[in-house]
């Protein structure tokens, strides 16, 4: 029915003077509706539908946030979040004697809390994420006075929890010159890097998928929360479930071997400031697990996930989601097929995409 419509729709807008009358009464309301912020908040008191999933998801995630406080997991956001703020502080130039005093209290609550979980049962949690938690507290109270009473308070609730890592190191460094990628075969790569539609009828390994990953998730994120999911599938009847859902796959959904839907977890966040952090961090991540890919010999291209309701229904009940699960995109996976063509796509001139000291 959905696609019935849209065909519909695309055609009706195909007659020169449809679309015309079309585009000049959506002008019109725009233009009157986009003049002020004033206009914009009674359009959108009026169409709240517009946004409401995402706002429901903002509070959704909010709300999951402080429940999760208390509940055990594989990962601790709120953990994560004040070691790394801990590691900034580490890495200041210059550093401060004393620092961190308004959240380490809370954050050897978290400590203290993951800690606990982590007795009870050692395989319920990232050891990764527990052991760096411990060296980063290790060094920041190796590196602050002992003279602050706060600061006194944590070291000795930290002393008190006796969790002994299996790694250590795992603190602020020097950064190092590990690579010998040279700036033209990183552009010989983004330059090979495609957007293809067409795959060879073959398995895509998984190990080939878990390797991309391991650079994936070397991509920044805000306070390194990770606040993602890639959900893999390479099963060929549910490949052809989820790549059937949004219109970008339509003509070649069929010859997809593999699909990765890239979810945005809003239990991450406190605050609705951050609600859009989810898109940054796992974009970023995605460039680098397709250039990952490519480097395994893989294609990939990327569907574009628009904010349409009936497809979102449609997914959150298919993949299962939380409301406070936002898909961000899908990347169809697998070995290009050498009689399969990609687009030119011309890039934009540099001058389009860059100004220097531009204020104003």
């Amino acid at each position: 029915m959905l696609n019935r419509l849209k065909n519909v729709a695309k055609d009706l807008l195909a007659i020169a003077w449809i679309r015309r009358i079309y585009e000049n009464v959506n002008r019109a309301f725009l233009e009157t509706f986009g003049s002020s912020r004033i206009l914009s908040h009674l359009f959108f008191f009026v169409s709240f539908i517009t946004f409401n999933r995402e706002q429901a998801a903002t509070l959704r995630g909010r709300r999951n946030y402080y429940r999760n406080k208390k509940a055990h997991r594989r990962s601790h956001v709120e953990l994560r979040r004040n070691i790394h703020r801990l590691e900034k502080g580490l890495i200041m130039r210059p550093r401060r004697e004393v620092f961190a005093r308004d959240y380490i209290g809370e954050t050897l609550e978290f400590y203290r809390f993951a800690a606990q979980q982590v007795a009870a049962s050692p395989s319920s949690m990232d050891r990764g994420e527990m052991d760096w938690a411990h060296n980063v507290l290790e060094e920041f109270f190796s590196a602050t006075g002992t003279t602050d009473p706060t600061i006194s308070a944590a070291r000795a609730a930290f002393e008190a929890v006796g969790y002994r890592p299996s790694e250590t190191g795992l603190v602020p460094y020097h950064k190092k010159q590990i690579s010998s990628v040279t700036f033209e075969q990183l552009e010989e790569l983004a330059m090979q890097r495609r957007s293809v539609r067409w795959f060879d009828d073959r398995p895509v390994p998984r190990e080939s998928i878990d390797r991309a990953l391991e650079v994936a998730r070397q991509a920044p994120t805000a306070c390194n929360r990770l606040p993602y999911e890639f959900r893999v599938f390479d099963d060929e009847k549910m490949v052809r479930t989820v790549s059937s859902i949004p219109f970008g796959a339509a003509g070649y959904a069929h010859n997809i071997p593999a699909i990765v839907v890239v979810v945005g977890k809003l239990d991450s966040y406190f605050s609705p400031r951050d609600r859009h952090a989810i898109y940054v961090d796992s974009s970023l991540a995605a460039m680098s697990f397709m250039f990952g890919l490519e480097t395994l010999g893989l294609s990939s291209s990327v569907i574009n996930w628009p904010d349409f309701e009936p497809l979102e229904v449609k997914m959150q009940r298919t993949l299962g989601l939380e409301v406070s699960e936002r898909v961000v995109m899908l990347i169809a996976v697998g070995y290009a097929h050498p009689e399969g063509m990609v687009p030119y796509s011309q890039k934009k001139e540099l001058d389009s995409i860059r100004r220097f000291n531009a204020l104003g």
